[in-house]
């Protein structure tokens, strides 16, 4: 592999602006665009507000993810990178969004790789799953951090590998040699 990254997205209205744990961008009364909770600084106070503002605009449901979507998911998540080339690291799916470690050959434009994880994953999704109320089943966006170096790569196997009450988690042979099995 040439390069790996770090991709996490969320569910569908989930982490919303103003909300804790939010991460993203948005736009204050005043017309400032904000980005809350970036890597490595701290995070941002709540701001009810926002958060009010959020769910009275959502249309539909918070997408939440149970076991049997994350066994959906990672049997696409196999197939996608099969069929495109990539090697997979390390998967987590939470309730709430999804974390993968993975590498690829050349140099792929980041927002192309996420919308493809998204979109096979939502195809896999409503073809064995009923569909949300909610209009899809991820939010815009996604987080696509690309992976500098080993000790990098290897730090951000080990984030996924110890997420905190995932449905599922998943780790290469190579990677459970890079940092041991998931507990």
């Amino acid at each position: 592999m040439d390069r790996y990254w770090f991709f996490t997205w969320r569910t569908y209205g989930s982490w919303l602006p103003g909300e804790v744990g939010f991460v993203g961008e948005y736009v204050t009364p005043d017309g400032r665009r904000v980005t809350d909770n970036l890597f490595g600084a701290p995070t941002t106070d709540p701001i009810p507000a926002l958060e009010a503002y959020s769910r009275r605009v959502q249309s539909g449901d918070t997408v939440l993810l149970t076991l049997l979507h994350a066994e959906s998911l990672l049997s696409q998540f196999h197939e996608t990178a099969a069929f495109r080339g990539w090697g997979i690291d390390a998967v987590a799916v939470i309730p709430n969004h999804v974390h993968i470690v993975f590498g690829v050959s050349g140099d792929p434009d980041p927002s192309d790789m996420l919308r493809d994880w998204k979109s096979y994953a939502s195809r896999a999704l409503n073809r064995r799953h009923a569909k949300p109320t909610a209009p899809r089943w991820w939010a815009d966006g996604g987080s696509k951090r690309v992976i500098r170096d080993e000790a990098d790569r290897i730090s951000r196997i080990r984030y996924v590998r110890d997420q905190e009450s995932p449905l599922l988690v998943w780790l290469s042979e190579e990677a459970i040699a890079l940092v041991g099995e998931p507990v």
